[in-house]
């Protein structure tokens, strides 16, 4: 490895590691050892191939100068072919050693990826519903994407780094003290012209890499924003196509002038030390050839030390280096860790039962609730905010009881923003009450399975969210064991056989973010088709046809009259008209429940239910 190779090998490191110098607790060591603990066997088979390839990178340089001296002394070919052989082996031994190093390598980090990516996975999917309303998603993605990485390569990288760089080191200087300890000594003392200025350029190249990466960001967004669907549309009925280019081409005009400031000093910074290695070796063959015409010192030798030079400021520059790797690997286990050290506020009971058996009941009892504060289901990194808010929620339910019999019906009606979602959401256990109790069968939900709950109870709610998938993936994430004929069946019930058998593709036809690629109506009565094929007893309508129009709401309210027959329903419903056969209605204003009653007790009680069915059935005044 040639000694420029070298430099910016150590000048790519300083740019890419985390400038962070807080000490670690003796318990985030302890937590990496215990994933690491797996692979123990594998990180000793790797540090001893790192043992054996330093060795074989010193012995190259003292066979080459055997080479010399058996040419300059005259000795047979014989000798010369011998130790050319052993040149030949000793780098075909290194090629194998450097192919099964890297393999290991990859085994190692790739396996410890995999391990911090699935636990990061398997704890964030038991994290409450708050947490991802708080959190950014690309924070959370870079958790377990940058910071998973970064500390695979303490494992990949520098824990093996440092070992073989000690050894070769160490081999190095003995060999070249050998061989003329005057050179060796000068060697040293131009080390730090060396290594100095890989640093101090360090440092400044992190800093055009930092705002070469914000202001690549800053272009990216802009990007984003006006090449998605919404944001294209937005542009061509109100914005301004010039003014629109002017505005992108200065982003991307910063983004190429720091790309020529980092090249133009990249440049600087290598021919320096281009020169600094090729004076370096000037010095040894002039020295070394003083000392050789003189007779102190074999021409074989001279070699050496010129070849040996170049494995000496390896390892020294690396191990100059180690410091920012290993902290910066470090950082990454902890910002790791500090996900799993989110505490999910919901927890199964390790005597957890099954929901019931047979038709159910739906009973909340006296519940109050408060949503939880934001640390408490949170990190301020994951919201790009200093501090995070520790003030606790105000409570929004007061004192909510009803029940819904086996089959029966209850409608929530009133204001937006008086809690109707916020019950719904109680009752599958997306957020646990403070006071009282929400049961079903006749069992608090805190004391059954989280999977039993949801072989129970469905839910659709209004945006009528669907993956980037095809049509078969989206309806089989309620029954992935589902037949197509079931599939069919489905889709026919919720009125959406023929749409989609219309589609290109039938049942494999991507639906898009979203579901976009499929109008409002359609992507709602793909929920109802999935809600009929789990064939849960418990369903939950949150506005399910809010948003829609009146043609696309008839066919929904066909496809929820097929889903809700013989099931117990949690209905809330902003359009009064979808709710009049309700068994009971329940009027919640301010988080109370101040009326309830069937549709026609409600209005001859004329009370709140009847202001509101006045409002929203009253003629249009005439002009």
């Amino acid at each position: 490895m040639s000694m420029e190779t070298t430099a910016w090998m150590q000048l790519h490191s300083v740019m890419t590691a985390q400038q962070e110098r807080r000490p670690f607790e003796r318990a985030t060591l302890r937590r990496i050892a215990a994933f690491a603990r797996p692979y123990r066997g594998g990180i000793v088979r790797f540090v001893l191939l790192g043992v054996v390839t330093a060795l074989l990178a010193v012995a190259t340089p003292v066979l080459a100068g055997h080479v010399v001296d058996a040419i300059v002394s005259g000795h047979d070919t014989g000798a010369v072919v011998r130790l050319s052989l052993l040149i030949a082996l000793v780098a075909v031994a290194e090629a194998a050693l450097g192919v099964l190093g890297r393999r290991l390598s990859a085994t190692l980090g790739e396996g410890l990826i995999l391990d911090l990516r699935t636990a990061v996975f398997d704890h964030v999917q038991r994290m409450p519903v708050a947490f991802f309303t708080r959190t950014r998603t690309g924070a959370l993605v870079s958790r377990l994407n940058n910071d998973v990485i970064g500390a695979q390569r303490a494992f990949a990288g520098t824990l093996s780094g440092v070992v073989s760089n000690l050894v070769t080191l160490v081999l190095t200087l003995a060999v070249m003290l050998t061989l003329s300890w005057q050179i060796t000594l000068l060697a040293l003392v131009l080390l730090p012209v060396f290594v100095v200025p890989a640093r101090r350029m360090g440092g400044r190249m992190a800093r055009m890499q930092r705002e070469a990466a914000a202001l690549n960001a800053d272009m990216g967004t802009r990007m984003t924003e006006r090449f998605s669907a919404p944001g294209a549309t937005l542009i061509k009925l109100f914005g301004r196509p010039e003014e629109e280019s002017a505005e992108f081409t200065a982003r991307a005009a910063r983004v190429r002038d720091i790309g020529v400031r980092t090249a133009t000093s990249q440049s600087v910074f290598m021919t320096a030390l281009t020169l600094v290695s090729s004076l370096a070796l000037a010095l040894v063959y002039g020295l070394g050839g003083w000392f050789a015409l003189r007779g102190s010192l074999e021409p074989g030798a001279v070699v050496s030390l010129a070849l040996l030079l170049t494995r000496l400021y390896a390892p020294l520059t690396a191990l100059a280096g180690a410091r920012v790797e290993v902290m910066s690997a470090l950082v990454s286990f902890e910002r790791v860790f500090e996900v799993l050290d989110l505490k999910p506020l919901i927890e199964e009971k390790p005597d957890a039962r099954e929901v019931p058996e047979g038709p159910v009941a739906v009973e909340f009892e006296d519940v109050r609730f408060a949503y939880p504060a934001a640390d408490q289901v949170s990190l301020a990194s994951l919201e790009e905010v200093a501090v995070l808010d520790s003030r606790g929620g105000s409570e929004v339910l007061h004192g909510i009881s009803f029940r819904a019999e086996p089959g029966q019906t209850v409608a929530l009606v009133g204001s937006s923003g008086a809690g109707k979602s916020t019950i719904a959401q109680l009752l599958p256990r997306l957020y646990d009450v403070d006071e009282g109790a929400v049961r079903i069968g006749g069992t608090d939900v805190r004391d059954l399975t989280a999977g039993s709950v949801r072989a129970t109870l469905g839910m659709v709610t209004q945006d009528g969210h669907l993956f980037h998938d095809t049509v078969r993936a989206n309806l089989l994430l309620a029954r992935p064991a589902a037949t197509d004929e079931e599939l069919w069946d489905a889709l026919g019930r919720a009125r959406l056989g023929e749409v989609v058998r219309a589609l290109p593709d039938g049942l494999d036809t991507v639906v898009g973010e979203r579901g976009y690629r499929l109008s409002g109506g359609e992507r709602q009565r793909m929920t109802i088709a999935r809600l009929l094929l789990a064939r849960q007893r418990v369903v939950i309508l949150d506005e399910a046809t809010a948003h829609l129009d009146n043609t696309s709401e008839a066919a929904v309210q066909e496809a929820l009259a097929e889903a809700l027959q013989g099931r117990t329903a949690v209905v809330i419903a902003h359009r009064l008209s979808t709710i009049r056969a309700a068994d009971q209605i329940l009027v919640v204003e301010a988080g109370r429940i101040v009326e309830r009653g069937t549709h026609e007790a409600l209005l001859a009680a004329d009370g709140r239910y009847a202001e509101l069915h006045r409002t929203q059935f009253a003629e249009a005044p005439t002009v």
